[in-house]
């Protein structure tokens, strides 16, 4: 039985007020902040109930080991990428601001080129999202904030389907970042994001045309009109949060190339390990998992 009463509040209680009695630290700690980069708290309360609605409801989101994520303090959150649409760093804010015991956004650093499409931009600034520069990084965890990464970039969302949950090389910038601010890793594997949008093919030669980072064809764009093609198949996911890895050198190792490349692969590995062996266990990309059995006395 679907719970439509995420989806209610945006009619009989105002978001940011439905926000702020449901999740009051949280609020409290963004209602007065006069954030650089341009987060709205109101436009994050906003959004809140269309994606609490797919993140309960839709995708049933199993968030595993949610307390690895520091409550406070500087760390990069890193994880693979997937889905056409960015929807796995949403579901990722949703389960840190609905659940987490000390809420607060993960400030995801973007590829420029969707801060330039209509709307589309300034909506993901004020909900929390960053241009992603080093300069921008390097201010965030100064402020003791999360930063969320996927090293894949927008090569990981952009893959065919065939190609789903096999990671594209890390890009090993995050590694140089921690390293450089002494900030602990958070890796991250999300399964269920590679199949909401099957992406048959990416057609490289019309992306570039068109001055896309990639152009999928999937079952409903572009044979469908709006807003058909950016509806989301109804899989089930899981996202696994590992414990924080402090790196453990000195700032100036950070130019140690041949280092930086080292850890970022044993992060990549560790990340692939663990989607290996959730979609081993998984029964089926639309029942999701076994529940998990009580230990026996």
């Amino acid at each position: 039985m679907v719970d439509w009463t995420n989806l209610e509040a945006l009619i009989t209680e105002g978001p940011l007020e439905s926000l702020k009695r449901r999740r009051p630290d949280f609020c409290r700690r963004y209602e007065a902040n006069d954030d650089e980069f341009g987060f709205d708290l109101s436009w994050y309360a906003a959004s809140d109930p269309i994606f609490r609605f797919c993140y309960e409801e839709y995708f049933k989101v199993d968030f595993r080991n949610l307390e690895n994520i520091p409550g406070e303090g500087r760390a990069i959150v890193v994880g693979n990428h997937s889905g056409v649409l960015p929807v796995d760093g949403a579901m990722m804010s949703i389960g840190m601001c609905n659940m987490h015991s000390s809420p607060r956004p993960i400030r995801y650093l973007i590829t420029d080129w969707f801060f330039h499409l209509p709307f589309f931009g300034d909506w993901m600034a004020k909900t929390g999202q960053v241009r992603g520069t080093l300069e921008n990084a390097e201010k965030l965890l100064a402020k003791e904030e999360l930063v969320g990464i996927f090293p894949e970039g927008v090569r990981g969302v952009g893959k065919p389907f065939r190609d789903r949950y096999r990671l594209i090389d890390f890009h090993p910038g995050f590694v140089k970042l921690a390293i450089a601010t002494q900030s602990p890793i958070v890796p991250v594997a999300t399964v269920g994001g590679d199949e909401i949008f099957p992406n048959f093919v990416n057609l490289r030669q019309l992306a570039l045309f068109l001055k896309f980072p990639f152009f999928p064809v999937t079952p409903a764009f572009p044979w469908m009109p709006f807003p058909f093609w950016i509806m989301p198949l109804p899989i089930r996911w899981v996202i696994n949060i590992h414990k924080p890895i402090d790196l453990g050198y000195p700032p100036e190792r950070a130019n140690d190339r041949k280092l930086v490349r080292r850890l970022a692969k044993e992060i990549q590995y560790l990340i692939q390990r663990d989607l290996n062996k959730l979609l081993k266990e998984r029964k089926s990309m639309f029942t999701g998992w076994e529940p998990e059995q009580p230990a026996e006395e």
